[in-house]
């Protein structure tokens, strides 16, 4: 599935669907909160428009995955493709082309899951950071807490780890290990273990900012997520008080950001509601 919607839109999409979209598959709405165009890559990218698409700000796209998949799904900055989907980006390149085989070039902040019985799922900053990541898990059954970093590092990046663009801008955060290559800060060698291999000084910046993102190698405790039966949404440069809105099991829900209790009863949720029964009429 690929359309590029509007909230409404992809909700309706997935009223019209059924209830048979959530048996065999997980949904996620993919939102562009931020201010520019960017470009998501996912890996494998078979279920998400072949691992790559276009998302203007203020954009929102639906995709299924199946009960199985394992991947991670990041953003792009700064991309200039041709109709051939050949090209290039400031950040997170993938490999010169739209549709990514490949995951992004470091710095990239991911979302990674394993869909299963119990799907596991976090955001990581161990390959670095380019732009705000949250994934908020909508309807599903267990701890289900969000995780990410909605905190522009960018802003904060120590000089040493700042990306750079053409006019002097900072458009990603490197990872000490990307950028000192040594055993302390990779995690590897006589440091490859949770007992040696303690938060630096740079990790615990990034976790300081992000505390539900991982923040370096063995981050596990206060970093990976686990929920059954849910759908995802993932959101670029969204705000901690965000509310993000899914359809699911013939009732639309909204949950706020910094909680996963449903709300039904505003004045917004029962205009959409009215607006969904309108257009659904002319739809069908």
């Amino acid at each position: 599935m690929n359309p590029l919607l509007s909230p409404l839109l992809f909700t309706l999409l997935m009223l019209s669907s059924g209830p048979k979209m959530y048996e065999c598959a997980r949904v996620f709405t993919i939102v562009n909160y931020c201010k520019e165009t960017i470009w998501p890559g996912v890996t494998p990218g078979d279920n998400f428009n072949g691992g790559g698409f276009e998302l203007k700000s203020g954009q929102s796209v639906v995709f299924q995955a199946p009960v199985g998949w394992s991947g991670r799904i990041w953003g792009r900055t700064g991309c200039k493709f041709d109709k051939s989907g050949t090209g290039s980006c400031q950040t997170a390149d993938c490999g010169n082309t739209l549709k990514c085989k490949a995951s992004g070039k470091t710095p990239a902040s991911l979302a990674e899951f394993t869909l299963s019985n119990v799907d596991y799922y976090d955001v990581s900053l161990v390959d670095g950071f380019n732009l705000p990541i949250a994934v908020k898990p909508m309807n599903g059954q267990g701890n289900c807490s969000s995780a990410g970093c909605d905190k522009d590092l960018r802003q904060t990046c120590p000089s040493e780890l700042a990306v750079k663009g053409g006019n002097g801008k900072v458009i990603g955060c490197r990872s000490a290990c990307d950028v000192f290559n040594t055993d302390e800060y990779c995690c590897r060698g006589t440091y490859g273990n949770p007992v040696i291999c303690q938060p630096t000084f740079y990790s615990k910046k990034f976790k300081d900012a992000c505390p539900t993102a991982y923040s370096y190698a063995y981050d596990d405790p206060t970093s990976i997520f686990t929920c059954s039966a849910s759908d995802y949404v993932v959101t670029f440069c969204s705000s901690r008080n965000q509310t993000v809105c899914s359809y699911h099991d013939h009732k639309l829900v909204c949950n706020a950001a910094n909680g996963l209790n449903p709300w039904m009863g505003s004045w917004w949720t029962a205009m959409l509601a009215l607006l969904l029964m309108i257009n659904l009429r002319i739809f069908f």
